[in-house]
């Protein structure tokens, strides 16, 4: 059990201790590449997600696409200055997990910590499935394998990952600047086009566009708003994982946080401008990113080199997924929430196993969709946007209770952050219910039923425990040390010798069966055993039926029975073999003997393992 002690606040400025780890953490500019490539690969999908919406309306809807983006790009810049309030005031990460537990109680907290864990999860399935269906659309040959592809994709992210998030940022920092690179100039060389240089990409595809239709009502608008804020998805990321970062972590992070929303803003209101500027139409198989990319530069090498940034970008932007998840179950693992295995961190400041527990889930997903984006994209962005609303909240509560400098501005900031997400999870979750989002509704009152599930029963082991209290001096007890054994060799003095250093007394236990064989072997040991005379007894244990743990542990009951105040052990003597293949030809006694010995018995086991 942890020991809880409460978030404080941290001011930007603000001395931190010295980082012994510092090599294996984040400056501003890796952590924009381990952590933002979510948010920066959403710019091949939120404007085609707004473009969609708008066609129905017809041609007139479309040109309601730069509207809707400058709408999304205030709330960007809305959320972007919230998350930097967030990471100053909650340095230990967790974002929205953190507001909630310091101000909106524990069951707000918990829903806001299981809404990003079903975001991270989805995240990488979305990305990696994204990426390979760019891959497919290239090479249509491959579309066949793209099961196989994702999951070697997923492989190679986690076995990243699993080296450091410093290394996994550094691998990823080249892809990012290519593809935002790309970007830039694709938007810079289109805004000097009177007209598309070429339409080659759309050329043959059925266009989508309704025809007829000129409405445009406030409910369009809202689901056109809703959709594309899809493109918003990763921007708490860096708020959560502030503790990855190099000290002073809170500066950088906060960095990293600008820097995030700059690049997004700019890269989604250029390519809006350009949309409108080409009167862009989407059709059928072709993205809207790829027609940008042809009308501005044209159908050459350049084109290809941006849809391949692209594909590169949406496959690696799971990363975002594998930097936050593990500091927030960390983080969960801290308060019982988890098991308490999440807590810990390998030697490159990596929790290892939220990282393989996140590629174990995403691996299902992904087999579960069989590697279809349309599968999984029905329940993206809902989670987020709760997290979203709940963090906003949370921080109207803390900037009303600490009322610091305009205190009052900041708080009507985010409030108003609060809103327009919380209209957008309603809008978002109500416009894709039937398409899928009735499994967020469902898998988010039950992730969180987990959580408290797994908090009760770690409160119970505490109180059995005694967590908290003192406990009584100790005291000694005589101790038994039972040693089995079935032969006479090196492995038995072994075993024998480190029982009588551990044990008042110490006696060697055989198990005897019914069968003439058996009994041969065992009156051969016990002649070989008074001739050797280690000064051990052997102990004959009789069993009619042929198994080894019940009987041994059906004499350490006997034992418990007529001398209670005994502290038994069972010392199992095992042989280490040289080659680790070698395993495979043990006959796994000690393993079955300890494990029923732990399963039935009170008794202390220790396993002696001598290496050949």
């Amino acid at each position: 059990m942890t020991t809880l002690t409460p978030t404080k606040d941290a001011v930007p400025g603000a001395e931190e201790p010295p980082d012994a780890g510092a090599r294996h953490k984040l400056t501003a500019v890796t952590g924009l590449a381990a952590l933002s490539l979510d948010a920066m690969a959403s710019v091949a999908y939120g404007p085609e997600a707004i473009v969609l919406v708008l066609a129905g309306a017809g041609g007139y809807g479309l040109g309601f696409t730069l509207p809707v983006v400058l709408a999304i790009a205030g709330l960007l810049a809305v959320l972007v200055a919230s998350y930097r309030q967030v990471i100053a005031a909650f340095p230990d990460g967790g974002g929205s997990y953190a507001v909630a537990k310091a101000h909106l109680g524990r069951r707000t907290s918990l829903l806001a910590a299981g809404s990003l864990v079903l975001d991270y999860v989805l995240n990488v399935a979305v990305a990696v499935t994204a990426g390979v269906a760019a891959l497919t659309s290239a090479f249509p040959g491959l579309y066949g394998h793209r099961l196989l592809i994702c999951l070697g994709v997923l492989v190679l992210v986690t076995g990243i990952n699993l080296r450091g998030i410093v290394d996994s940022a550094r691998a990823f920092i080249v892809p990012t600047a290519v593809f935002v690179g790309a970007i830039l100039v694709m938007i810079l060389v289109g805004l000097f086009r009177d007209a598309p240089v070429s339409t080659e990409a759309s050329a043959g595809h059925p266009s989508v566009l309704a025809d007829n239709a000129t409405t445009v009502g406030a409910l369009l608008l809202l689901k056109a708003f809703a959709s594309g804020c899809s493109a918003l998805t990763g921007v708490e990321a860096i708020a959560n994982a502030v503790p990855s970062f190099r000290a002073p972590a809170v500066r950088r992070a906060m960095r990293a946080e600008v820097a995030l929303g700059a690049l997004l803003g700019v890269m989604l209101i250029g390519l809006s401008v350009l949309i409108s500027r080409f009167g862009l139409q989407p059709v059928a198989g072709v993205t809207v990113l790829a027609q940008l990319t042809d009308a501005s530069i044209g159908h050459n090498w350049a084109f290809y080199v941006v849809q391949f940034a692209t594909m590169v970008l949406l496959a690696l932007s799971a990363n975002t997924s594998f930097g936050g998840l593990p500091v927030l179950l960390k983080l969960l693992a801290r308060d019982n929430y988890v098991p308490h295995v999440f807590g810990l961190k390998a030697d490159r400041q990596v929790h290892r196993h939220g990282v393989v527990w996140l590629a174990v889930v995403s691996a299902a997903l992904l087999v579960f969709s069989g590697g279809d984006t349309n599968t999984l994209v029905p329940l993206f962005a809902i989670g987020v946007f709760v997290g979203f609303t709940i963090a906003q909240t949370g921080m109207v509560l803390h900037r009303h209770r600490e009322r610091g400098p305009r205190w009052a501005g900041k708080a009507l900031l985010n409030g108003l952050g609060a809103v327009l997400t919380g209209v957008s999870a309603v809008v978002v979750t109500a416009t894709k219910f039937h398409d899928g989002a009735w499994l967020i509704v469902i898998a988010l009152p039950l992730l969180v039923a987990a959580f408290e599930t797994v908090r009760r029963a770690y409160g119970r082991i505490g109180e059995r425990l005694g967590v908290g209290r003192v406990p009584e001096p100790p005291r000694h007890a005589r101790s038994l040390v039972l040693v089995p054994v079935s032969s006479l060799t090196r492995l038995t003095r072994e075993a024998l010798t480190t029982a009588v250093s551990l044990g008042d007394e110490v006696r060697a236990v055989t198990v005897c069966h019914p069968d003439p064989e058996d009994r041969a072997q065992t009156e051969a040991l016990e002649r070989d055993w008074a001739l050797w005379n280690p000064g051990v007894p052997l102990v004959r244990i009789s069993s009619a039926r042929r198994s080894l743990g019940r009987p041994i542990t059906g004499y350490i009951r006997e034992i418990g029975t007529a001398r209670p105040e005994t502290r038994v052990t069972v010392l199992v003597p095992e042989v280490e073999p040289e080659r680790l293949w070698q395993r495979l030809l043990q006959n796994q006694r000690g393993a079955v003997v300890a494990h029923a010995v732990r399963r039935d018995t009170d008794a202390v086991v220790c396993r002696l393992r001598l290496r050949l």
